[in-house]
């Protein structure tokens, strides 16, 4: 029977006050979270042999996470990933959003989901699953967007794994795209990089991308191109062909649509036996390989976070999505409820099997 536990301590100071670490625990996989940015901290898993290392990359004090870093381990919204121009329109009326990426939007602007001091609304304790509900307001006109939205985000680990609820309702017509952005090593860093991670995506299309890394609409079969991981394969396999963008950085269109909880993506250390499942109902997934980390940052690992040593799988709604009418639709009205979950499923198994999952 698994034995779980969960403790709150103090994790420093930000302009907006104080904030916390919330520890969890199951008895095999250990979580920590703080409400600065709804961030995962760490996310000690045991291989196959039972020896635990910190799977994600993270840092063990605040500090860091207060100055500029690429959004390890945190909530990003009110729309993850990419609008083209930082320019939508809504019933008629054009918005204009920050440009922080380019000529582009990215992942809310430089104020954020990841820069907020989130509020501890509900602290879960029961027998067989604990967690926390964190709370957010995000205010008319902030980084442009419309409306009043008030966000909540709900961490959940029970003995199937970490289970992320994000809810919003808004006052006014507004668009949301939520997604945690947790970084990825399974060997616990001991590799340096996740070239030999094996990875599958369930997905048999991709959007392709325009020269401002916004898609062009088009979206293709990933049959017989470097985004193929329809059946499980080395990420270094390929990830050299793609220069420009200095490895992966796309979206993929998951195969089920129908906003029923799938599996989106499997990636596993055969080394370590450390297998990770990713299950989500949003209608697609964007895998980042860390292209453009250089050593600079150092995690609670001890190790400088070098190019390619994690990866990404932001499960999502399309990137600009707003400007593309065949997308599935990220426009939330007064009324209705914004609801996605993805679940983080960790396993070990042994070396033979691993890159079978």
């Amino acid at each position: 029977m698994l034995e779980f536990s969960i403790d709150v301590i103090d994790f420093g100071n930000t302009n907006e006050g104080n904030a916390s670490l919330i520890n969890m625990s199951n008895g095999i996989v250990d979580v920590a979270i703080t409400n600065y940015g709804a961030t995962i901290v760490s996310i000690d898993s045991p291989d196959v042999s039972g020896n635990k290392k910190n799977i994600v990359a993270g840092f063990s004090s605040l500090q860091p996470y207060l100055n500029n870093h690429p959004y390890l381990g945190c909530t990003v919204g009110r729309f993850a990933n990419r609008i083209a121009y930082g320019k939508f329109h809504l019933d008629g009326k054009e918005y204009q959003l920050p440009i922080n990426d380019g000529v582009n939007h990215l992942h809310g602007g430089q104020g954020g989901f990841h820069r907020k001091l989130w509020d501890i609304k509900t602290i879960i304790n029961e027998n067989d699953k604990v967690g926390v509900e964190l709370f957010c307001l995000s205010k008319d006109g902030e980084e442009g967007y419309p409306g009043n939205l008030e966000v909540t985000v709900k961490y959940l680990l029970d003995n199937n794994g970490l289970c992320i609820s994000f809810f919003a309702g808004t006052d006014m017509p507004t668009i949301v795209n939520l997604t945690n952005h947790t970084y990825f090593n399974l060997s616990g860093f001991e590799d340096e990089t996740i070239y030999n991670h094996q990875l599958q995506i369930f997905a048999d299309n991709y959007l392709v991308k325009n020269s401002n890394n916004i898609p062009s609409g088009e979206i293709a079969p990933v049959k017989h191109t470097v985004f193929d991981f329809i059946t499980p394969k080395s990420i270094g396999d390929h990830i050299g062909q793609l220069a420009e963008d200095k490895g992966y950085d796309h979206d993929f269109v998951l195969n089920t649509q129908d906003g029923n909880l799938v599996c989106a993506a499997a990636l596993s250390d055969p080394p370590s036996g450390r297998v990770l499942k990713v299950y989500t109902n949003s209608p697609g997934v964007h895998l980042y390989t860390a292209n453009w980390w250089d050593g600079t940052l150092t995690g609670q690992q001890g190790k400088a976070y070098q190019q390619h040593s994690s990866i990404a799988l932001e499960t999502q709604a399309f990137p600009d999505a707003p400007n593309h009418a065949h997308f599935p639709n990220v426009i939330l009205r007064p009324g209705e409820l914004y609801k996605t979950t993805t679940i983080f499923q960790f396993q070990n198994i042994p070396f033979a099997s691993a890159a079978h999952f």
